[in-house]
């Protein structure tokens, strides 16, 4: 696999530990905190939405470590999906990597969306607002009932624009993105730490309690409630559910790895990046949630807005600005991220056949971007973000996402045994103990997500099983090969 860094396909060198390190904060703090943070807390777990985030968070702790030895292993773009080729074969590379266009794709529609109600909260503010028609989603998903409803628009006008605005920017090229992406950065975290700063003195202890109203369980297999509350549409509630919900937030960390093939030092820095833009969102996350739910009762956050609504509710609407300015901006930024991974992944599945090598393969000849994937890439997330609710985007990116890490740590074991002596820069840490915690956790917010997201998961790998056996398998590296 190492073959893959020379060449005229080969990626440009560019990126150090900070810049990597600004990419995953870029890719995680975004639509999570200002916007999912609302909706879990307000439909699943109320005031433990605090608990929810840790737990999401040690799940990502164990995947985090266990890419983080991966990536130092295999320094070349396609992050989990590199990884599974070396170590699991062919099929098992393949599932996780169709896997990795569901998280990149639908989570960065997802992002597009959350950024749209956004912008939409800040041009408000001078009165400027949009035809009912292009405002959002033509549906929307009511816990409360149960059901869908139609939201008497058309598609989400804002959710299109931006997605465009941030495909021309990603076909310049890494350096350009990864420069405009550290501004967006350093905007986005004075934001958060103002809210958290400037919130603390408008907490009301008392919107704490109760601080579980569904419970701490949630737990459910296949759809059904096996521990916990249980929700009118059939959904579990309770802490462990708000958890697999709010696990969308730390997307973003794992992108950081598609990205090893355009690090300089990627034995040192991949690590770096990885661990430390984890660190820091976690502990920015928990604050944040303590906040909100502790400025607003959790009854009354709003599902679009939550942050700049909270200080508005409080009597502070000049911060709706600073808020609405600084969540544009940040959501951007994760935006920018997670569609800059995705045709990198879609790049390295070129490079060992599995898609068409002529158009997921190309790379522009002057600005060493995978470019015909971007463009695909910006119209499926224009697409898909201007037509789907966000609470349907965002269940189904958790769930490919959770997969995906699953993969990884089941990877790091199967490594450990088939290549014991292979170098390795970074050591997964308390091995086996942190691989086999990865797998279990992972396994334990994917079983707490409802039936539906179980369902779209098997449509979606049902797809890539028909085109894996119908193209793939016969135009791969693999099947090229006299030893197959």
């Amino acid at each position: 696999m190492r073959e893959e860094l020379h060449g005229e396909h080969r990626l440009r060198r560019v990126l150090g530990p900070l810049q990597l390190t600004s990419l995953g904060i870029g890719a995680i703090i975004g639509t999570g905190i200002f916007v999912l943070t609302g909706q879990a807390a307000h439909d699943k777990a109320g005031p433990s939405l605090m608990l929810s985030f840790v737990v999401a968070g040690m799940a990502c702790v164990f995947a985090a470590l266990c890419y983080a030895e991966f990536a130092a292993m295999v320094p070349v773009a396609g992050s989990a999906y590199a990884y599974s080729y070396a170590t699991l074969g062919e099929l098992p590379a393949w599932i996780i990597g169709w896997d990795l266009v569901l998280e990149y794709a639908v989570g960065a529609a997802t992002v597009a969306h959350g950024w749209s109600h956004y912008f939409q909260d800040f041009i408000g503010i001078f009165g400027v607002e949009l035809p009912r028609e292009l405002r959002s989603a033509p549906f929307d998903y009511k816990p409360a009932l149960g059901e869908l409803v139609s939201t008497g628009a058309i598609l989400d006008l804002p959710a299109i624009l931006v997605t465009i605005a941030v495909t021309v920017i990603l076909l310049k090229g890494i350096r350009e993105s990864a420069t405009l992406n550290a501004v967006m950065v350093a905007l986005k975290l004075a934001v958060v730490l103002f809210v958290i700063v400037v919130g603390a003195f408008h907490v009301d202890p008392d919107n704490w309690r109760p601080f579980a109203p569904f419970g701490l369980a949630g737990l459910s297999f296949f759809g059904h409630t096996i521990l916990g509350e249980t929700g009118k549409g059939g959904e579990p509630l309770g802490m462990l559910a708000g958890a697999a919900t709010i696990f969308f937030a730390y997307i973003g960390f794992d992108s950081v790895s598609t990205h090893a093939e355009e690090a300089k030092h990627p034995q040192r820095d991949l690590p770096t990046g990885i661990v430390a833009s984890l660190v820091i969102c976690t502990l920015l996350y928990v604050s944040v949630a303590a906040i909100l739910t502790g400025m607003v009762p959790y009854t009354e956050l709003s599902i679009d807005a939550p942050v700049s609504d909270a200080f508005a509710r409080v009597g502070l609407p000049w911060a709706q600005f600073i808020i609405s300015l600084g969540a544009v901006a940040g959501i951007t930024s994760v935006l920018l991220v997670l569609m800059l991974s995705q045709p990198r992944v879609l790049l390295a599945m070129a490079r060992d056949g599995l898609l068409p090598r002529r158009f997921f393969g190309s790379v522009h000849p002057v600005f060493k971007t995978p470019w015909k994937s971007t463009l695909l890439t910006g119209f499926v997330v224009a697409t898909l973000s201007a037509l789907l609710p966000l609470r349907i985007l965002a269940e189904l990116v958790n769930i490919g996402t959770l997969l995906a890490f699953l993969f990884v740590c089941a990877a790091v074991l199967i490594m450990r045994r088939t290549a014991p002596d292979a170098a390795r820069p970074f050591r997964v840490p308390l091995y086996p103990l942190t691989p086999i915690l990865g797998i279990v956790i992972c396994l334990l917010l994917m079983f707490s997500l409802p039936t539906e997201n179980w369902l779209r998961l098997a449509a979606w790998l049902l797809l890539g099983f028909a085109i894996y056996f119908g193209y793939s398998r016969k135009h791969s590296a693999m099947a090229a090969s006299p030893s197959r």
